[in-house]
């Protein structure tokens, strides 16, 4: 049943043989996190999450969130989950013992995810939003701030959301109209409705702590003017218990198409005038705030839709092997053969590479963006520190945009794989195909996160970080143009990197030319960065299967192996000719998208 939401032979390919997750041991701050307990780390992470969370996701999806008078209770199951969740302290696992954290890396905490995320991601989702408020709390609160609420957020005691969006104010947060009043005690009063706020009431807390965006009165318009408050659902008294009801009311929640096991509220602050908060940082800098909770909201979203496709895969996979339907290709005339496994059958092999080699390519990814952040927390220069802060920055539009729209095309072909009873929900891969179909619209619209690639991330540092990442993948492309078994694949990844050099120098130019006609051709942009890193990600493990083959790999891994390399082989000629489509479309720069007139889009 384990193997169902993630590979465990990938998993550690990734840890061990890719990144070498065991040699942050020998720096002072990872000294107890050695192999044998980054092994025992993923045990207890992949036996929490079939043993006690699994369970929770048919009850999540078909019982789900139930409102009724401003309360909102979970399924039974969920509070069984939770309690199993916050007692092994999986909140707040890379986070600083101090404050209640294991002070685990980054990397191995992503192979920890990646199960707990797959067994039930709508229950996971308030663990996240959670762990979220409290960084916030860290990284900005005051020392009075810490001492009551991070422990409690961080132990998974007290809840924790993000209050942004408002019914008028979605994308454009510098809209928003909820308001902050400065009280004679140096608290604020806090007026306002904020809507789409996941986990923003549930009963499986006796607290919830929101951050919530408003604008001081008098406060500048726009993004300028937004600060960020420390809003509980009760007060919270100077030694920590509890006090009165704040003014926070839930008054809905979404019927949603997927994640039905997530709240997803409506809340009201201050319709009575008693809702209290206090100021999170500095007076108008509510947004630099947001951006620190988003980033990691957008890497935890990448997870989200990493763990569905890796579970729809292994569902297809395991499936495909045992669903027998239709005699061999081969021996169709022969009405004596008997059937076969559906995985003999040439499509439905298509299809699970595909699968496949996104899954694998997906996973590499979001443990390298882990990684780097480790080596930003043990690195001793601050160049070093800059430059792969600059990296995990610019790949963060990747890990959330291109990776949620690839998890959900995976998603989908897990569904077909199964055929007409993919669709039927005794079947677990039609729920993930629902649920993560969100992870492309929440934390910033996969558009938004093309616009953010090509209008910020692209330029940032005069364009040092794109060129770092070039710089990456040319040093993996050069080990496997030395070795025999991959230098083939290498021969077809090289035009594509020094043709993504050339169209990333265009987007650049055109956004400062033309950037109507630029930000036109961002999603093409995102889609052949992600398809390049992802080629990138898969030749990298070839040739760490390469090698391993060639030392003399054992029997039992020699499998594996050869299908690390076959992943990128098949990536490489099947997906990279439509990547260079992609980069074509982006040095086109046609203007027709923006030159249509509204009326001939027709629909009157």
């Amino acid at each position: 049943m384990a193997q169902i939401l993630a590979d465990r032979r990938d998993i550690d390919f990734v840890l061990y043989e890719q990144f070498k997750v065991d040699e942050l041991a020998k720096n002072k701050h990872f000294a107890d996190f050695n192999r044998k307990a980054v092994d025992l780390i993923v045990n207890e992470a992949r036996n929490l999450a079939v043993k006690e969370i699994l369970p929770t996701q048919v009850d999540g999806d078909r019982i789900g969130a139930h409102f009724a008078n401003g309360a909102v209770t979970m399924p039974q199951s969920f509070h069984k989950a939770w309690k199993a969740l916050t007692e092994g302290e999986w909140l707040a696992m890379s986070d600083d013992p101090e404050w209640g954290g294991q002070g685990m890396p980054h990397t191995v905490a992503s192979a920890a995810t990646d199960y707990l995320m797959a067994a039930n991601f709508a229950f996971m989702l308030t663990a996240g939003l959670t762990h979220g408020a409290g960084k916030l709390v860290e990284k900005l609160g005051t020392q009075k701030q810490k001492d009551l609420y991070l422990k409690k957020i961080y132990s998974g005691e007290w809840g924790g959301t993000m209050l942004l969006t408002e019914a008028d104010a979605g994308s454009d947060v510098g809209a928003l109209t909820a308001t902050a009043t400065l009280n004679p005690d140096g608290t604020y009063s806090i007026t306002g409705n904020k809507i789409f706020i996941s986990a923003g009431e549930h009963d499986l807390v006796e607290n919830i702590i929101h951050p919530v965006l408003a604008r001081i009165e008098g406060a500048p318009a726009g993004t300028a003017g937004i600060s960020m408050f420390l809003v509980p659902k009760y007060r919270v008294n100077d030694d920590g218990s509890l006090g009165e009801f704040n003014d926070v009311v839930c008054t809905g929640i979404e019927e949603k198409m997927g994640i039905h096991g997530n709240a997803t509220c409506s809340l009201s602050l201050g319709s009575k005038g008693q809702c209290i908060g206090t100021l999170l940082g500095e007076p108008n800098k509510g947004m630099r705030g947001m951006f620190m909770m988003m980033n990691e909201a957008r890497l935890m979203v990448g997870a989200e839709g990493l763990a569905c496709a890796s579970a729809s895969y292994l569902y297809a996979v395991n499936y495909a092997r045992t669903r027998v339907q239709s005699r061999h290709l081969l021996k169709g005339a022969d009405k004596s053969a008997p059937s076969v496994a559906i995985i003999q059958h040439p499509d439905v092999r298509r299809m699970l590479m595909v699968m496949k080699s996104y899954v694998e390519g997906m996973r590499s990814l979001g443990y390298f963006i882990s990684h780097c952040m480790d080596r930003i927390h043990i690195a001793t220069n601050a160049d070093e520190k800059a430059r792969t802060q600059a990296m995990v920055d610019l790949l963060i539009p990747v890990a959330k945009g291109y990776v949620t729209d690839r998890a959900f095309q995976v998603c989908s072909l897990g569904v077909q794989v199964y055929g007409g009873y993919g669709y039927c929900r005794e079947f677990p891969v039609e729920q993930l195909l629902r649920d993560v179909r969100i992870t492309a619209i929440y934390e910033g619209t996969n558009g938004i996160q093309a616009l953010d690639l090509i209008g910020r991330k692209l330029s940032q540092n005069n364009g040092q970080a794109i060129q770092d990442l070039f710089a990456q993948m040319k040093d993996v492309l050069n080990t496997a143009q030395g070795l025999e078994r991959v230098a083939p694949i290498a021969a077809r990844v090289a035009p594509a990197i020094a043709r993504l050099e050339a169209t990333a120098a265009h987007m650049t130019a055109t956004m400062q030319s033309d950037p109507m006609t630029g930000s036109a051709h961002a999603f093409s942009f995102l889609e052949a960065v992600g398809d390049m890193v992802m080629g990138w990600m898969l030749l990298w493990r070839a040739n760490v299967a390469a090698a391993a083959l060639k030392a003399g790999a054992k029997e039992k891994d020699a499998a594996f192996y050869e299908g690390q390399i076959m992943s990128a082989d098949f990536f490489s000629r099947n997906m990279l000719p439509v990547t260079l489509g992609h980069m074509e479309t982006v040095l086109g720069a046609s203007s027709v998208a923006n030159d249509i007139s509204e009326d001939a889009f027709g629909g009157k």
